[in-house]
């Protein structure tokens, strides 16, 4: 057996004993740089001084990403043409941002992709009948198959009017599409154009004034838009002073408060 103290051997040895060595010592420094802070971050790269956030643009700080901002249930196919529909829907003017900007086109998606989209909170089971108009859509279709099918005859009737898809479309000629389904122009076979439409514009307003939570209302923007306080816990100190504009306050803002 060979001693391990001996000094000779071959070349493969004397490069890897040395780098051994030295690899525990980093090693045992960098787990030291847990507890001290600044040796794990010395050993990695050299420190530089003044290091400032990354910049884009005119020397602004690095927009911070949404990564809540991706789709879960729509297709990219179908998540642009929501964000058109819901864009005619809403708007961006001088009042504020339209439904695009407010993240609404992904506060449906997600929504669809949970128990919303699935109807799980409901009776589904058969017989069907057909219900009052006070009562709203009576069927089988879930949610989420109703969306697929609206926006599918959406991009079909686009087609066959425009020869375009509804993205593609001009916003006066995604307006008059709209508006043909909304008034029942479209006749459809599995769903009511109307019904479908009804659908997409409540959700489209739910998206731009629900708690950001949720996914849309980005910024609280569309709160902002109504002087809307939002989610406040109390107004004890505020009931018996005159009125005043309130800074809304999203239900994020009280979980971090604690």
């Amino acid at each position: 057996m060979a001693d391990p103290n001996q000094t000779g051997g071959s070349g493969r040895d004397k490069v890897e004993q040395p780098s051994r060595r030295k690899f525990l010592v980093q090693a045992g420094y960098a787990v030291g740089g847990v507890i001290v802070g600044g040796a794990l971050g010395s050993l990695i790269r050299p420190s530089k001084k003044n290091e400032t956030a990354p910049q884009t643009g005119e020397g602004t700080a690095a927009e911070v990403k949404n990564y809540n901002r991706a789709p879960m249930f729509f297709n990219q196919e179908q998540l642009g043409i929501v964000s058109a529909a819901t864009e005619r829907i809403f708007p961006a003017d001088d009042a504020g941002p339209g439904a695009i900007a407010l993240g609404v086109p992904f506060f449906i998606d997600h929504q669809l992709a949970g128990e919303w989209g699935f109807n799980s909170r409901e009776y589904m089971s058969p017989p069907f009948y057909a219900g009052e108009k006070v009562q709203g859509y009576q069927g089988r279709l879930k949610r989420r198959e109703m969306f697929e099918i609206g926006l599918r005859e959406l991009e079909n009737y686009s087609q066959t009017k425009f020869t375009k898809g509804f993205a593609a479309l001009a916003p006066e000629q995604q307006d008059e599409v709209l508006r043909a389904f909304e008034s029942d122009e479209v006749k459809l076979t599995t769903i009511s154009a109307s019904g479908f439409f009804k659908m997409l514009r409540s959700s489209t307003l739910e998206g731009a004034y629900s708690d950001p939570l949720y996914g849309g209302n980005a910024d609280m923007n569309g709160w902002k838009m109504r002087s809307y306080p939002g989610n406040q816990m109390s107004y004890a100190d505020v009931i018996d002073k005159d009125f005043s504009v309130i800074a809304p306050s999203s239900l994020q803002d009280h979980l971090s408060a604690h």
